[in-house]
């Protein structure tokens, strides 16, 4: 199973041209991947640099035939024309889904940063070898203390599947919203974490948990050891401090099907560069 997570900054390259079209063109290059999971995608917002206000999801979508699109918009505005301004992130999938869910990560109040509401992704995959949750999201930039409210609540939410996956809920009828569906304990997330490998965020999210769930994993660790994490912000926008901010964790159950990772050092099409995580099954 190949997974890309990607910062796409509304689908805007280095060269300040929006193209939904290049994304989908430059993670195929990358990977014949299994999941896309994307962050930054805009719908309805014109007053981005370098957009026309256009569907982004609706777009992507035209251009992976044979996958399913799941988007979870973090800001949802009036666009003051009578229509919405979307922000958020996605997941493309051409392996089956089970159940989604849409998390909406805490926001608190901090007056001396600017901020945005945050929001995680949850897929439940029914990948080859099982079912796996694939988590993406993109946590706060300026705020500290936003950034480490939404560790802990990605924290807790793993917690919770977790405990559902160890004792399953009483069914309901097939059909009905009670019914039963799958979620396990076999779990990636993976996203724009905005913290850097030696951040003391990096540790918060793989600490141990008390009750016995599995940690999650810096998968990047588990392929590479001590290796330095490959940057992917700062190699092509000079703007941007050179260093690595977009990763992917696993849980320990996870970790011996972790095959390779790696990120797309060549990629213009956005600020950041795509990061490849390669599972058995």
């Amino acid at each position: 199973m190949k997974l890309i997570t990607w910062n796409v900054q509304w689908c805007r390259g280095i060269d300040g041209r929006v193209d939904p079209e290049r994304i989908v063109r430059e993670a195929r290059a990358f990977a014949d991947f299994d999941l896309l999971c994307l962050q930054e995608i805009a719908i309805g917002f014109a007053d981005l640099p370098g957009s026309a206000g256009e569907d982004q999801m609706a777009r992507l979508g035209a251009a992976l035939a044979g996958y399913r699109g799941f988007f979870g918009a973090a800001t949802d505005q009036d666009d003051g024309r009578g229509g919405r301004r979307l922000f958020g992130n996605a997941i493309f999938t051409r392996l089956p889904v089970g159940q989604v869910f849409r998390h909406l990560l805490p926001w608190p109040a901090d007056a001396a940063t600017p901020s945005m509401q945050r929001v995680a992704i949850e897929a439940v995959i029914e990948a080859p070898s099982g079912p796996v949750r694939v988590t993406t999201t993109h946590l706060e930039y300026y705020s500290v203390r936003q950034r480490i409210a939404q560790i802990d609540a990605l924290r807790r939410l793993h917690v919770e599947a977790c405990e559902h996956a160890r004792a399953p809920r009483q069914p309901g009828d097939a059909g009905e919203p009670f019914a039963f569906t799958s979620r396990p304990t076999a779990a990636i997330v993976c996203g724009d974490l905005n913290f850097t490998p030696d951040a003391s965020e990096h540790a918060r999210l793989s600490a141990s948990f008390d009750d016995g769930t599995p940690r999650l994993v810096d998968a990047w660790t588990l392929v590479h050891g001590d290796a330095p994490h490959a940057c992917t912000v700062g190699v092509h926008d000079t703007h941007l401090p050179r260093t690595t901010w977009d990763h992917i964790f696993v849980s320990a159950d996870l970790a011996p099907r972790v095959r390779n990772i790696a990120a797309d050092a060549a990629s213009q099409a956005s600020d950041h560069q795509p990061v490849l995580l390669e599972l058995d099954g």
